[in-house]
């Protein structure tokens, strides 16, 4: 039986940094859960720290960032493939697997080796739910005995997608449970004080303005995405839409974005309390 090490944790708190350490030290490699660090020409805003990867002058090897192109829809059902597809390779090379992520519901997709199948958009259902209020929508969420995809009950297309999928028959589809059921799991997360979280979430965000993030969201405009394409990629992208697109002042945005990040890290540890109450043995380690 294979092992598979994870280490979790809030945003900014070091998980990358350390899950490459550790890979360097005993033959292994990362792969990434992140939801959004799939994207290739989306760096700052989805924060790969590529650096992160580079220890005693050797870069880790990294699995699962710069696999899909921006604008494209990348799921859950997906990185569950993409997930045992690394996993055996690097298994079958006599290395160490680790995961590292702070995307809950991918990570839990994994350690609790979900059936998930391939759903198709289902158009009336979508039209039909297009008219319920964002109240609304998140009421029929809590409402489903299982949702699989949804981490932002803020976001209508997310909550539309999580709907339409825990409403599917799922007769047909292939799952990537087998391959998940078999692999013996340890779990690390990164424990750290809401202050020194807060505080590194700040520093970070006005690094990542001071090394180009608008501009980023610029480009990635002029190649086409529209601002509803870019909003459904997370509060950065969702932010500095407004702000290079004239909606809101740059003051206006670093403090509505600094906030809602700081909120998300909080209903990332709501996450992962919640998997500990489904049966995730998660071993908590001090990160200062």
């Amino acid at each position: 039986m294979h092992e598979l090490i994870t280490i979790l944790g809030p945003t900014a708190t070091g998980k990358t940094r350390l899950a490459a350490v550790l890979a360097a030290g005993c033959r292994g490699e990362v792969i990434s859960a992140d939801s959004r660090q799939v994207y290739r020409g989306m760096d700052l805003g989805t924060g790969k720290d590529l650096d992160d990867y580079m220890v005693d002058g050797k870069r880790v090897p990294f699995h699962l960032v710069d696999i899909a192109e921006a604008g494209e829809e990348y799921n859950v059902y997906r990185f569950q493939r993409d997930f045992l597809m690394a996993f055996n390779d690097i298994s079958a090379r006599q290395g160490r697997p680790i995961l590292c992520g702070g995307t809950g519901m991918y990570l839990e997709a994994v350690i609790l080796a979900y059936g998930l199948k391939e759903v198709p958009r289902d158009e009336a259902l979508r039209k039909e739910l297009e008219l319920l209020s964002d109240e609304e929508l998140s009421e029929r969420i809590h409402g489903l005995r299982e949702v699989h995809n949804i981490t932002d009950t803020r976001d209508r297309e997310r909550m539309i997608r999580a709907i339409e999928i825990s409403l599917s028959s799922g007769e047909d589809g292939k799952t990537h449970a087998d391959g998940l059921a078999g692999i013996r799991h340890q779990v690390f997360g990164i424990s750290l004080p809401r202050e020194d979280i807060r505080n590194r979430i700040t520093a970070r965000l006005r690094q990542r303005l001071d090394q180009g993030m608008a501009e980023e969201v610029k480009e990635l405009l002029d190649a086409g995405l529209t601002p509803s394409q870019l909003d459904f990629y997370g509060l950065e992208y969702r932010y500095l839409t407004r702000y290079v697109t004239g909606k809101i002042s740059y003051n206006d945005m670093f403090q509505k974005l600094n906030s809602a990040i700081h909120q998300f890290a909080k209903r990332q540890m709501t996450w992962f309390r919640r998997m500990e109450k489904k049966g995730v043995k998660i071993q908590w380690i001090d990160g200062r």
